[in-house]
């Protein structure tokens, strides 16, 4: 009984494990497309409608992901704080807590980071220059996780079965 159930206890950990490292795959395009979607609005909020970028972080954090939304809140947050951090500042603090929870690389992260010292400091066309840029980059970014989702993220979730199956026959 204690071996039927230590096999059980293996195979789950094992496929857990692999439909964990799957869903890292499977979010990271949906992120990118949801990042997308938000520099598109914010781009709209400070280029037609001269919002101020507080207010615009904000009402893009309102209409944005909930994954996502979080990374603009921040953002407006640190900006409104009575410690007076610029724009570029905020930007960084957001991206540093938004990253550690998301489905992101090091390559979108980088993106998103040579946005910051854009904002707020320059003018609208070179902001939205800026943000036009950052979305380009973010496509091609999500071309390529949308490419290695559909290559990886069956495996993950097969190799995670069979790793924790084979553990259980070499253990018996």
């Amino acid at each position: 009984m204690l071996k039927i159930l230590g096999c059980v206890l293996i195979l789950l950990a094992g496929g857990g494990m692999g439909v964990t490292m799957a869903g890292y795959y499977a979010r990271r395009p949906q992120e990118l497309r949801s990042l997308q979607a938000a520099l598109k609005m914010l781009e709209t909020e400070i280029t037609y409608t001269a919002t101020p970028l507080p207010e615009a972080l904000g009402r893009v954090a309102e209409r944005a992901g909930p994954r996502v939304a979080l990374l603009f809140n921040r953002a407006r947050e640190e900006l409104m704080s009575p410690a007076g951090c610029t724009a570029r500042e905020a930007w960084e603090e957001a991206l540093k807590a938004f990253y550690p929870t998301s489905a992101l690389a090091p390559s979108d992260l980088a993106v998103l980071r040579q946005l910051g010292p854009a904002l707020g400091i320059s003018s609208m066309e070179d902001q939205s220059k800026h943000l036009r840029l950052a979305m380009e980059q973010l496509g091609r970014e999500m071309a390529q996780a949308e490419e290695k989702a559909s290559r990886y993220v069956k495996l993950w979730n097969y190799l995670g079965f069979l790793g924790g199956l084979a553990l259980i026959l070499m253990l018996y």
